[in-house]
């Protein structure tokens, strides 16, 4: 029983993994390479608040400039994470 809960929660980590690795691309192809500042932050977010990104980016401004991070700035904001972009 005990070693069905350890490869259940390897499975579970596994794909919430790969959802975090899906939405950072996504996120890159929408507003462009991505500060050094924010990753670190994105790699902390529960997998609601990640599934949440993941929708919101689709809000966001299509052309990789320095004012789409606006809109992720913004975003955190919600979450109340004082994470700044530059």
């Amino acid at each position: 029983m005990m070693r069905e809960s350890v490869i259940y929660q390897e499975i579970l980590a596994e794909g919430e993994q790969r959802e975090r690795a899906l939405i950072l691309r996504q996120l890159t192809r929408r507003v462009g390479e991505l500060p050094q500042e924010v990753l670190p932050r994105i790699e902390t977010l529960s997998l609601e608040q990640l599934e949440n990104l993941g929708e919101a980016l689709l809000d966001f401004q299509a052309m990789p400039t320095a004012v789409n991070y606006a809109d992720l700035e913004t975003w955190f904001s919600t979450l109340d994470v004082g994470v700044k972009i530059t």
